[in-house]
């Protein structure tokens, strides 16, 4: 097979893969770019739960107390969660302990008054709905399968659309120009497409990672994380919540509560974990555990704790996608536009 041959190939693939899934590429890449900056889009579009006015210095009991006096009926405290580099709100959890599928609930108090900012459901609100639309593309049940064969096509057709950037003769500083093609369109493909092919590569992989982690984790021999199983928070926990912060020492990121199906207390710290049994107070710290391959590649997709260089970098390789999915459609109406164009006949010599 020749190469101008394979290049067909390539094209082709490039080119249906492109058509076939740009409906649906547009949205989750759009969405991605959004998510990058998740804690600055919540607080634009929900101000009132940053209406802060100091650090979290108050013993965990107040918190707790604050939130159980907004509860619905039936509802438990399940979580606390204190803002990443003490900025922020405190966060409640709490589950319906009512039948069916546990519902969680979130408030939002002021660390440095334990004041109620704001109470919502975890599914609740744009920003949560973006989150939806780009790990589900809001479809229930296979939704995530779906997300991740497109992570596996946008892979594809970034690779191959490097493939069809190379020149195929002459110096590699020929793909550089910018009139490669008299068309805007397609010099614009040709030249977004080049300098977001690898951060593109690497979003897809990744988003594919985190939608297919059983197959990946068999791959690298890692065990995939199992869902846990819904549970009710305890009613009535024998220890307190203030016990459990002074029994583990140490200033704690979050706290879960004992539950119906495991009783004991759960204390994320800054160095290391701790579990303590809500029967007997007994302590158990572990060290902080070697981070997984799995939990790298998601940190790798959404930019958590990777510093505002690789964010940007996220963030255009979430927004440009969008821009080749229409910029390769115009470039296929216009193919076909001129396959359809007339051809003139001359008049025969005389």
């Amino acid at each position: 097979m020749s190469k101008v041959e394979l290049r067909n190939i390539w094209f082709s693939v490039h080119k249906w893969a492109g058509l076939l899934l740009g409906l649906l590429i547009i949205p989750l890449s759009l969405s991605g770019s959004a998510l990058v900056w998740h804690d600055w889009l919540d607080a634009q579009v929900n101000p009132q739960r940053y209406a802060v006015s100091g650090p979290a210095t108050l013993p965990p009991s107040r918190y707790v107390a604050a939130a159980q006096a907004v509860l619905a009926p039936g509802e438990r405290i399940a979580s606390l969660r204190y803002p990443e580099g003490g900025e922020g709100p405190v966060v409640i959890g709490a589950v319906s302990a009512r039948v069916g599928p546990p519902q969680r609930t979130n408030i939002y108090l002021g660390g440095a008054t334990a004041r109620v900012l704001d109470k919502a459901g975890s599914n609740e609100g744009a920003v949560r709905v973006l989150h939806r639309l780009h790990g589900s593309l809001l479809v229930p049940g296979m939704g995530r399968q779906i997300v991740g064969w497109i992570g596996v096509a946008m892979l594809t057709s970034s690779l191959t659309g490097l493939w069809l950037w190379w020149p195929l003769t002459g110096s590699v500083r020929r793909g550089f120009r910018w009139k490669r093609r008299p068309q805007f369109d397609a010099n614009l493909h040709h030249q977004l497409g080049f300098w977001i092919c690898i951060p593109l590569a690497m979003l897809s992989l990744t988003g594919a990672w985190i939608s297919f982690p059983a197959f990946f984790g068999s791959i690298v021999g890692e065990r995939a994380g199992q869902r846990p199983a819904p549970a009710v928070p305890l009613a009535e926990p024998v220890q307190r919540v203030d016990e459990i912060v002074r029994g583990v020492g140490g200033q704690p990121i979050a706290i879960t509560w004992p539950t119906d199906k495991s009783p004991a207390w759960k204390v994320t710290l800054v160095q290391g974990d701790a579990e303590v049994a809500d029967a007997s107070g007994a302590v158990t710290t572990r060290a902080p555990q070697p981070e997984t391959l799995a939990r790298t590649m998601r940190r790798w997709h959404d930019g958590t704790g990777m510093g505002p260089v690789w964010q940007v970098a996220i963030f255009l390789g979430g927004l440009i996608p969008a821009v080749l999915a229409v910029t390769g459609a115009t470039m296929w109406v216009g193919s076909r536009k001129w396959r359809k164009r007339p051809v003139r006949k001359l008049a025969p010599a005389e």
